[in-house]
């Protein structure tokens, strides 16, 4: 059964004669009856009883019919699926991250320009959040690194400076900024191989010949906090994640910056995809 047939049989079946389910569709009389002459053709069934100018359904029809209609009804759902996606006036938008702090920034800029679409976040590492995107399982990943693969399209979003934390038992606590050389033998708290916040400043401090005492490597931000409360040791953190504490003060590093870098990632074959366009066009507006 063919859509137009299926048009044909319903607007047939529900004015009960050919003239007037012509003129609903608004085809000419003889199309709509080869199309049902057709469908009965095909098929080898009788739809309609003949009587006068009057058709009656026959029993093939009358089971035909609800089923019919329930095409009918899948097919207008479906339509209205594809306009409301296209408006995105629905759609599930998946998010990939290695952190949560600009992510959750992005997530209420996007949902106020676009509050039907549902959103969901998956944190991971970064080559987690590359490989989920390359599965389908995310739509767009928010990466603190740049990654120069052509399968994938990345977007500049954010710099953002390292700054230092200090104990208000160390010397530092009194301190607005700090020279790179006066972390020479310092007691410093890394966040574990690979973090960008600790390879933005091991880069820099082995540009400037420094080498500070590395305490302890510790795996996560709120770890890392804890331990400056302790006074264990001087915390490093990009300023967009620093959280104030009445035990530490944020210490500034002088001379040429030391920074993370956030970038925007997606397939590169899904850039123009609706759902991932919307909010890449959302978030370079913020830049």
């Amino acid at each position: 059964m063919t859509p137009s047939q299926l048009r044909a049989f319903l607007a047939v079946a529900r004015h009960r004669g050919f003239s007037a389910a012509a003129r609903a569709l608004g085809v000419s009389q003889p199309t709509l009856t080869t199309q049902v002459q057709a469908l009965e053709r095909d098929h080898n069934v009788e739809l309609f009883y003949r009587r006068g100018r009057r058709l009656d359904l026959s029993e093939t029809a009358q089971r035909l019919l609800p089923i019919a209609q329930g095409i009918a009804e899948l097919e207008l759902d479906a339509l209205n699926l594809l306009v409301n996606a296209g408006t995105l006036h629905v759609g599930h938008l998946r998010i990939g991250a290695v952190g949560p702090f600009h992510v959750i920034e992005m997530v209420d800029a996007y949902r106020a320009r676009y509050p039907k679409v549902e959103l969901s976040i998956k944190l991971g590492n970064s080559a987690q959040s590359l490989a989920d995107l390359e599965s389908y399982t995310t739509d767009v990943a928010v990466l603190a690194s740049f990654t120069d693969d052509a399968r994938f399209h990345a977007m500049p979003y954010a710099d953002h400076a390292v700054v230092l934390f200090a104990h208000r038992s160390h010397p530092f606590y009194k301190r607005a900024s700090v020279g790179l050389a006066e972390l020479d033998g310092q007691p410093m708290l890394m966040r574990e191989q690979g973090s960008t916040t600790r390879l933005a400043l091991e880069k820099s401090l082995q540009q400037a010949g420094v080498k500070p005492r590395v305490v302890m490597q510790i795996g996560s931000r709120e770890a890392l906090r804890e331990a400056v409360v302790r006074g264990l040791g001087l915390g490093a953190v990009s300023e967009a994640e620093f959280i104030a504490d009445p035990s530490f003060r944020m210490v500034r590093i002088e001379g040429d910056p030391v920074s993370t870098h956030t970038y925007l990632y997606c397939l590169a074959e899904r850039r123009e995809a609706r759902l991932v366009s919307s909010f890449m066009q959302v978030m370079a507006g913020r830049k």
